[in-house]
């Protein structure tokens, strides 16, 4: 290994180290008003949408830009938030949004999307990895827990490589292409995630 290429490997180590929202592979960060554009294409891929809830309207770009500049003001509420997904080049690549966060019960969810050209790269699971350690070791949170319709075979093949644990399916909750479908519910406690990354 040359001297400039160890120095530069040093330098993205620290850098990793450093900022908590940066990985191997992507950085997590907060929406910008300017994300309204790329946030607007996403909404054109019905296949992605139909994954993560169910094929929308088509939206207007003002609506669009109303949103993302509403969300790029808001910080952390109730423990819930929305980041980008960049991979080392800064491009965006998808987005990560926690939901249903209860700080009493110590319990929450999320929701991951990456684009159809970036995917099995890797970054759904790094952004997902960070999401966890957040809330597990800053947040004080203490189980997760992710519904996947059971069309979603990506995503289901994803949580559970990751050590998720399906614990349950609901019959018949999700309707689309002309049929209703399976919801599974995946969970993972702190110690599981523990024990999966001692794994690594």
């Amino acid at each position: 290994m040359t001297r400039q290429l160890f120095i530069t490997d040093l330098v993205d180590e620290m850098e990793i180290r450093l900022n908590f929202w940066q990985g191997k592979k992507v950085r997590l960060r907060g929406i910008e008003p300017s994300d309204a554009d790329v946030f607007f294409a996403w909404n054109m891929d019905s296949d992605m949408a139909r994954r993560l809830d169910f094929v929308w309207p088509p939206v207007s770009q003002a609506q669009v830009k109303k949103e993302i500049e509403e969300l790029s003001q808001k910080k952390l509420e109730h423990d819930s938030f929305t980041w980008v997904i960049e991979d080392t080049s800064g491009a965006a690549v998808g987005s990560i949004k926690t939901h249903n966060c209860d700080a009493r019960n110590g319990t929450f969810s999320y929701g991951v999307s990456v684009v159809r050209e970036h995917q099995r790269k890797g970054y759904a699971a790094e952004a997902i990895q960070m999401i966890l350690k957040y809330y597990f070791e800053e947040l004080r949170y203490q189980k997760v827990s992710v519904a996947v319709h059971s069309y979603n075979e990506e995503s289901i093949a994803l949580h559970e490589k990751l050590g998720f644990v399906r614990e349950g399916t609901l019959r018949r909750m999700a309707y689309t292409r002309g049929e209703y479908f399976d919801v599974h519910w995946y969970g993972m406690t702190k110690e599981e995630w523990e024990r999966s990354a001692e794994d690594e």
